[in-house]
């Protein structure tokens, strides 16, 4: 059974191996680093996690989670397709690419590439997207809601990684193209 103090621990080395990702790049991160950030000894990176490696994709994975969890509330609160295309974008407002939490994707899908144990995490949350996207979309008669929720997912993502490189590209540039292809439908289903 882990005490208090060693989930405090956990948790404050998780943090800072989810802040020093997108600081440094995910290759560069060490022990040392992430110790020193969570003002813990190195020796307690090894204790809590396997690897330096797996401490990174389990904050990485984590911060995902997190920020996937809008779909539920951005889904509840959408009457039609269309306006939950335009939550799901606009929820992304807060992210315009160069932040933390953005550069933290990139690098995390980068580092995908590479890791399959990575990249199987990775895939489990990009799963879990598409089917509550998948499901409301299904549920609302929308045509191939697994493939709309996929092509939806990548718009997601590739509109973060746009951002980076183009400011312009913006969720209130994106969201009328998106909304647009729903509402075209959205009077034949059902």
């Amino acid at each position: 059974m882990v005490s208090a103090r060693g989930r405090e621990v956990r948790e404050r080395l998780l943090a800072a191996a989810a802040e020093l990702i997108p600081e440094r790049g995910w290759t560069a991160v060490s022990t040392r680093m992430i110790a020193e950030r969570a003002g813990v000894a190195p020796g307690l990176v090894h204790y809590h996690f396997e690897s330096v490696q797996g401490l990174l994709s389990e904050a990485a994975v984590g911060v995902m989670r997190q920020v996937a969890s809008v779909v539920g509330p951005a889904l509840a609160a959408a009457r039609t397709p269309a306006e939950a295309v335009s939550l799901l974008v606009v929820s992304l407002d807060e992210y315009p690419g160069t932040d933390p939490v953005s550069v933290l994707f990139v690098e995390t899908y980068l580092a995908a590439t590479r890791d399959p144990r990575l990249r199987d995490a990775v895939a489990g949350v990009v799963s879990e997207f598409r089917a509550q996207v998948a499901g409301w979309l299904g549920e609302r008669g929308v045509p191939a809601p697994e493939a709309t929720a996929a092509v939806l997912g990548a718009a997601v993502d590739g509109l973060v990684m746009q951002r980076a490189l183009d400011p312009t590209v913006t969720a209130e540039s994106i969201t009328p193209v998106l909304t647009r292809l729903f509402q075209k439908g959205e009077t034949t289903w059902r």
